[in-house]
C-alpha cells in the first residue's frame, strides 16, 4: 500500500514539474496541445487527427525552435532536441501529404512523441 501511494505521489510530482515547464515556455505547451490531440487517438488506431493536423504540428514545431526559449531551457541538448522535433515533424507532414502507409505515419508520430518527451525531460531534469 505504501509503495502504491509513493508511486502515485511521484507521478503527480512529475506532472506538476512538466506543467511548470510548459508554463515557463508557452510555445512548448502549444505544441503539446497538438501532440496530445493527435498522438492519443493514433494509439487507438485513429490517424485522422494527425492526417488533418500534420501541417499544424509542423508549424508548431518550427515556432518552438524560433520562440524565446527561457534561459534555463536554452541548453545545447534542448536546442538539439527542438531542432530534431522540427525536422521530424516536417518529415511526418511530408509523409501525410504523400499518403504514406498508416504504419509508417504511426511510427513517425511515435518518434515525434518521444522527442517531445525528451524535451520535457530535459526541461525538468527527469527522464521521460
Amino acid at each position: 500500500m505504501k509503495t502504491k501511494i509513493l508511486a502515485l505521489l511521484f507521478l503527480l510530482s512529475i506532472g506538476t514539474i512538466s506543467a511548470q515547464s510548459m508554463d515557463k515556455w508557452p510555445v512548448l505547451k502549444d505544441f503539446h496541445g497538438v501532440m496530445s490531440q493527435t498522438f492519443h487517438p493514433a494509439e487507438e488506431g485513429n490517424l485522422e487527427p494527425i492526417k488533418t493536423r500534420s501541417e499544424e504540428m509542423m508549424n508548431k514545431a518550427a515556432a518552438l525552435l524560433k520562440s524565446d526559449i527561457p534561459a534555463d531551457f536554452r541548453t545545447p541538448a534542448i536546442l538539439a532536441s527542438a531542432e530534431k522535433l522540427q525536422v521530424k515533424s516536417k518529415a511526418l507532414h511530408k509523409m501525410v501529404v504523400a499518403k504514406a502507409a498508416d504504419a509508417d505515419i504511426t511510427k513517425a508520430l511515435t518518434e515525434l512523441h518521444n522527442i517531445f518527451h525528451e524535451i520535457v525531460g530535459l526541461c525538468t531534469g527527469e527522464k521521460h
